[in-house]
């Protein structure tokens, strides 16, 4: 984004909503496939058996789990010559998410849903082109990437003064927040009469190229269709019971004090929702995963694939060195592009911008960058730590801008490159 003086809206969608509920399920999928690998002894850093391209489509008592994988017992049993997936513990597995979610409804629960598995085994053609082979450059085994297209990664400064750390845009940071703090309200029964499905959007005021302030906010949340002393919910009382909570999301002062610059259930009425009002797809919702429109997207999803897909994997690479660019104080904004082409291991092309707020050049950036992390999808998954069961955790809220965990989980938010990149360029 260039302009100085403007106005930039993004928009969440919270862990209920029907997109987010399949991109759950997928990635609760994939962890199972690693969490196997692990136990069993036959995933190393590389991750070289745990391959997955899952979609999930959900509608009203109704789960689809479709795509093709590689793995091992209890996930896959022999029927003649062909691997078989086990089909009992996916189910179990997809219910499980609907429960932590929270559905319990008469048009979707976790129970009463019927759940059909329609995963098999990966296409050899596929394999062929992943499986690890020797760099020519180096001699070293390393997988070709799992499919062509292009990555985009994205970090700017502009949010350090209200949240330290997150190195994010403003307008999806706190889109995603607002809906976090109503979720953990309605788990603890603070707001005991929301129901999972939830959406918000915030537009965001620039003044001089800084965030100032929020100019609309409007939440779209389920609820129940009476309080318990039996009063019915209009918009109104929906807004006034979840305002205090909204506002506490936000920097102090950025809350709209007008009326109608702050939106609650405009369409009147949301009773009933989730994947019972509107049908649910895997990897609908990318702009939400990523930088809520702020910067370009390559058009690949997350959720349900195994970092050999450099969809997944290379994103996250992309967003670490920018990250790491911004962190190290090199420029205020910076973006990267990567490229790929499937079966091979090195990328295409290596792009950075620093949006004229670089402190060095941006084809020195590009030299220096492959040279302390290189982008083959091997060196990826090992560097960040890819093949681990952590992906769950990633397919609702985003899939930047959250804090590095002891297990390893969103390792690609660390900033450990920095230091690196500064003592390289002086």
């Amino acid at each position: 984004m260039q302009h100085t003086n403007c106005l930039f809206t993004s928009e969440s969608v919270s862990e209920g909503h029907p997109d987010k509920v399949c991109d759950q399920i997928s990635d609760a999928i994939l962890d199972k496939f690693i969490e196997n690998d692990i136990k069993l002894g036959i995933a190393d850093e590389s991750g070289v058996n745990t391959r997955l391209g899952c979609e999930t489509l959900c509608t009203t008592n109704k789960i689809i789990i479709a795509g093709e994988g590689r793995g091992q017992a209890p996930l896959f049993h022999k029927h003649g010559e062909k691997a078989v997936i086990n089909r009992e513990l996916i189910t179990e597995t997809a219910r499980q998410v609907v429960k932590d979610i929270g559905y319990d409804q008469d048009g979707f629960s976790y129970y009463g849903a019927d759940v059909e598995v329609l995963l098999h085994g990966q296409s050899p053609d596929i394999a062929m082109g992943v499986d690890a082979k020797k760099h020519v450059k180096s001699g070293e085994e390393h997988e070709g990437a799992g499919d062509q297209g292009m990555m985009f990664g994205y970090a700017c400064a502009e949010s350090e003064v209200y949240e330290k750390g997150s190195f994010m845009p403003a307008p999806i940071y706190f889109a995603h927040k607002i809906l976090k703090v109503l979720a953990e309200k309605r788990r603890s029964g603070a707001l005991f009469d929301l129901q999972p499905d939830a959406k918000s959007q915030v537009t965001v005021k620039y003044v001089n190229g800084k965030p100032v302030g929020c100019t609309k906010v409007v939440v779209s949340t389920q609820h129940n269709a009476q309080s318990r002393n039996g009063r019915k919910y209009s918009p109104g009382l929906v807004k006034e019971m979840i305002a205090d909570s909204v506002e506490s999301a936000l920097p102090e002062g950025w809350m709209p004090k007008k009326p109608g610059d702050f939106l609650v259930n405009p369409t009147g009425n949301f009773v009933i929702g989730g994947p019972d009002g509107d049908c649910g797809l895997t990897g609908r919702k990318i702009i939400v995963d990523t930088y809520g429109g702020y910067a370009p997207h390559g058009g690949g999803a997350f959720s349900g694939k195994d970092p050999t897909k450099v969809d997944r994997s290379a994103a996250y690479a992309a967003r670490y060195l920018a990250k790491n660019v911004v962190a190290a104080g090199l420029a205020d904004s910076c973006t990267i592009q990567i490229a790929y082409a499937i079966g091979v291991a090195d990328p295409m092309s290596l792009y950075v911008d620093t949006h004229g707020t670089g402190k060095v050049e941006e084809v020195k950036l590009e030299k220096l960058l492959p040279e302390l992390f290189p982008l083959r999808p091997t060196n990826i998954r090992r560097t960040l730590k890819l093949n681990r069961p952590i992906y769950r955790r990633t397919a609702a809220y985003g899939h930047f801008g959250r804090a590095p965990e002891k297990d390893g989980g969103f390792s690609w938010e660390r900033t450990d490159l920095a230091d690196a990149l500064k003592r390289a360029l002086r």
